[in-house]
């Protein structure tokens, strides 16, 4: 296949790509740490996309956190 072919099926695919490699990691967390573990990760991962998206789409959040850690003039 050319590259651009295979950009095209990445493209077309990247929904069963994705959810074929989150499988896979799970899988291998599983053999090594266990099933709930395992969970607790994914389960922390999710909460933390969905907060960071949440930044991204409120903007009021972001200037919020932006003001917080802004660094203080010193006068």
């Amino acid at each position: 296949m050319s590259e651009q072919n295979w950009w095209y099926f990445i493209n077309k695919h990247w929904g069963k790509i994705l959810g074929g490699l989150l499988g896979l990691i799970f899988a291998l967390l599983v053999i090594n740490i266990g099933f709930w573990w395992s969970v607790f990760i994914f389960l922390c991962v999710a909460v933390g996309l969905v907060a960071g998206w949440r930044l991204e789409v409120s903007q009021t959040a972001g200037r919020y956190l932006s003001r917080m850690f802004a660094p203080k003039d010193e006068n």
